[in-house]
């Protein structure tokens, strides 16, 4: 659970350090995830053509 301490009554500051600490503690990209179900073969493509592309651009930095 993010929690977030507001200090001095200033709302805009907490509510800013709260979405910061809600992005990165991964919720809304698991949101993302479990929002339709994709078959196992599916994910395996999509994976594979994610390596490939990452694969791509490495090579492409040197």
């Amino acid at each position: 659970m993010t929690r977030v301490v507001v200090t001095n009554g200033n709302i805009d500051r907490a509510w800013k350090n709260f979405k910061v600490k809600f992005a990165r503690s991964g919720v809304p990209s698991e949101l993302k995830k479990h929002k339709n179900y994709t078959k196992p073969g599916v994910e395996r493509r999509e994976k594979k053509k994610e390596q490939i592309r990452n694969a791509h651009k490495r090579r492409k930095n040197y």
